[in-house]
């Protein structure tokens, strides 16, 4: 049986769920989150929606989409539902594991999946998660409410970078095409995530962008928010969303890389990366340093101080080229 009708019968099969999705959950993960929730909500069934505490306040841009149904526990019942993890590629990247639940359900469009679940519905093909949530919806009988036709919307705009990413297909396009033609105002949505930006995230960028360094000619772009710039900027750690792109649209750029200190003094920093060029796959750079993500947008965590981090950057990018 093909792995999305296995969904569907799950879905229909059992009455209790519990949804949740990667850390530091972007505006696909919120929105894929959020629109499940709706989905299985409107079919009646119990269904929760898992985030843990230390993710809130989400970014400021995902704070308009309504969550119900919010835990930020696991529930104490989880053995008795099924457990659906969207837009998670590591079960690693995941708060909870699969925590004995009843069923593991993996719903996720990214190529390197590493299919964790009883369950595993992954279509690379896919412009984001929140299009398969879609999909699903249309295979349910589930016609989105305006919460979650926002949610859904949310969810494809911000993976495929409004359009503009390798990743977005003729099935992005209908699938935004049918939201506006339901009543979906696009354009409340572009405000929510596009404007309305706090002071201390455009303070932080001009200190990101001050400290940008280049390297082997400029195909390596690379810059680092420390703990210090967040503290000067006002800003906390999701202000720094969309400063790497800044980077990627330099020329002769093959790489943008964005490396930042996790604030807590863990001696953490969060490594961004963006490809350019199509000879570079940055989910293979990712992958090595204990992450993971696309072709052209990836990430992973690391203790390796900054410098080091640029070598290993730079012996990663020659492999390649």
């Amino acid at each position: 049986m093909p792995a999305r009708e296995e969904v569907l019968q799950a879905i229909r099969a059992h009455e209790r769920f519990c949804l949740t999705t990667h850390e530091r959950p972007d505006g696909d993960a919120v929105g894929s989150l959020a629109a499940m929730q709706g989905v299985l909500a409107g079919l009646g069934k119990d269904a929760l929606a898992f985030l843990p505490a230390e993710e809130f306040p989400l970014p400021y841009e995902y704070r308009f989409i309504q969550l119900d149904g919010l835990i930020t526990e696991p529930p104490v019942d989880l053995n008795d539902r099924v457990l659906i993890f969207l837009d998670c590629g590591n079960i690693d990247r995941s708060p909870v594991g699969d925590a004995g639940a009843q069923l593991v359900v993996n719903v996720d469009h990214h190529h390197d999946n590493t299919r964790f679940g009883a369950i595993n519905h992954v279509d690379p093909h896919s412009s984001c998660t929140a299009e398969m949530v879609w999909d699903l919806a249309h295979g349910l009988g589930v016609k989105p409410t305006p919460a979650i036709a926002d949610a859904l919307y949310v969810g494809l705009v911000t993976d495929t970078g409004r359009f503009m990413y390798e990743n977005t297909g003729p099935r992005a396009h209908e699938m935004a095409a049918e939201l506006i033609a339901n009543g979906l105002q696009p354009h409340e949505i572009y405000r929510h995530l596009y404007e309305g930006v706090p002071h201390g995230k455009l303070v932080l960028l001009a200190r990101g962008l001050t400290n940008v360094e280049r390297f082997d000619g400029g195909l390596l772009t690379v810059t680092q928010l420390t703990a210090d710039d967040y503290r000067v900027a006002g800003a906390d750690e999701s202000f720094s969303e969309g400063v790497v792109d800044h980077l990627r649209s330099v020329e002769g750029t093959a790489v943008a890389g964005l490396v930042r200190e996790q604030l807590g003094g863990t001696g953490t920093r969060k490594v961004s990366l963006r490809a350019t060029d199509d000879r570079v796959d940055v989910s293979v750079i990712a992958r090595a340093g204990g992450g993971g993500g696309h072709r052209r947008a990836a990430g992973f965590s690391t203790e390796l101080e900054f410098a080091d981090l640029v070598t290993f950057l730079r012996e990663q990018l020659a492999q390649q080229l």
